[in-house]
């Protein structure tokens, strides 16, 4: 017989396990990258060789040296970096980001266009949320960037799964045949967080048309744009007439200028849509933090020449990557995508990449993000592939990469072989 007290207490559990399990975010997946960097303090995982890490794609590098002096000069003199700014973030911010990109992509793009946001991930969920009801579609390629997913499953709106090909570039025809009475935008990533694809004009237009056809948003997350290829003009969406009214493009600072912990973002839509924007971004954080603001306005007025050294580098890391990567297809390795921070591989093993992840950490010392991470749980191509950001580490150490995933090729070969013998 439970007494009074002990009942209380079985009441107040049966309510809280009632009300956990009706939230936005339990049937949410824990943050991936989280649970990958969870990996080097398991003990059962301590690895013999120097760690590799390929998880996350973020700089690890401090911003140039004369912008950490910019900064640190604007925190001694200048009250307004700890103050409140505006919703939708500093005026000569927005100027800045509008000329510059007006320029570049010979677009009519002006301050009116422009919000500046806490980060891209920021700009993506404030468009969401302004953008949807519960219940609305959003159809998405696969593989794609996880937080787009898990933000959709928290706004109570469904993910569609599109399909890519052998490029790994979306199909344009297989999201004709799913847009629905309740799809509201197609997202689109070049170049493409996890694949590394780079979408050609030719399929941007495509989809900017198809989605203006439709009346639908085509949100374009242009977060790694300063290492495309093409980096003078990656597409012409914004020589399209009323670009606004279907395009809206999202972009981050962070990687560009290795400011991931000032959270500086941006998007670029029609100012009717800036309005609904600005009643989200107003709830979520006020106003962008001012200081990283002010360093990011610096940046685009006085590093082109930096940044295309930090792109050519990168670019040169990508065709490293290619070039190295023959000998693993002997092995039964496929490089699926390659491009900007991104290499996405698809592996030779009979397990999934889920179970076969924390081994490679185990063994071979690389922290690498499986592919089951990037896909509806239902979709096989998930346990079949991983993604390595390689931004991080040099040629040499791109070099090692490849040769340990070889060596724990031919140890599984063997392996087999010895199984087979007893």
């Amino acid at each position: 017989m439970l007494s009074h007290t002990e009942e209380q207490i079985k009441t107040v559990m049966i309510f809280t396990e009632k009300v956990v399990k009706t939230t936005r975010t339990t049937s949410v997946d824990a943050p991936p990258v989280l649970e990958v960097k969870n990996w080097i303090s398991n003990p059962d995982l301590q690895p013999s060789k120097p760690i590799i890490d390929v998880s996350q794609a973020a700089p690890t590098e401090a911003p140039p040296a004369k912008m950490l002096e910019f900064m640190a000069n604007k925190v001694l003199s200048d009250n307004a970096i700890n103050t409140y700014g505006p919703v939708l973030g500093l005026d000569e911010l927005r100027e800045s980001l509008a000329s510059n990109w007006a320029s570049q992509y010979n677009g009519q793009i002006s301050k009116k266009n422009v919000a500046i946001t806490s980060g891209c991930n920021q700009a993506f969920c404030a468009v969401i949320t302004a953008l949807t009801n519960e219940n609305d579609e959003v159809i998405i390629p696969t593989p794609w960037y996880f937080n787009h997913h898990m933000w959709l499953q928290m706004a109570g709106v469904r993910t569609v799964p599109l399909e890519t090909d052998g490029n790994m570039s979306p199909i344009v025809e297989k999201a004709r045949a799913l847009i629905t009475k309740k799809t509201r935008a197609i997202v689109l990533v070049s170049p493409n967080n996890p694949s590394g694809c780079v979408y050609s004009n030719d399929i941007l237009q495509k989809f900017f048309d198809l989605c203006r056809s439709n009346n639908l948003r085509l949100i374009l997350d242009e977060t790694y744009k300063d290492f495309h290829p093409r980096a003078s003009k990656p597409h012409d969406l914004f020589e399209n007439n009323d670009w606004d009214s279907t395009l809206t493009v999202l972009y981050s600072f962070s990687k560009t200028y290795r400011m991931t912990g000032h959270r500086v973002g941006a998007l670029l839509t029609s100012n009717q849509n800036l309005l609904e924007v600005e009643k989200v971004l107003d709830t979520f954080t006020v106003c962008p933090a001012q200081l990283g603001q002010y360093a990011a306005n610096w940046g685009l007025n006085n590093l082109d020449a930096w940044i295309t050294e930090r792109r050519n580098e990168i670019l040169d890391r990508a065709r490293h990557f290619k070039e190295k990567f023959h000998p693993l297809t002997e092995l039964g390795w496929s490089l699926k995508g390659c491009g900007a921070y991104f290499a996405f591989l698809e592996h030779p093993f009979f397990e999934g990449s889920n179970i076969l992840a924390p081994l490679i950490f185990r063994d071979e010392g690389i922290l690498l993000m499986p592919g089951t991470m990037f896909y509806p749980k239902t979709d096989p191509l998930g346990s079949r592939s991983f993604r390595i950001a390689f931004a991080n580490i040099d040629n040499n150490k791109i070099t090692t990469l490849l040769e340990r995933l070889q060596n724990l090729s031919y140890q599984r070969v063997n392996e087999k072989k010895h199984k087979k013998a007893q």
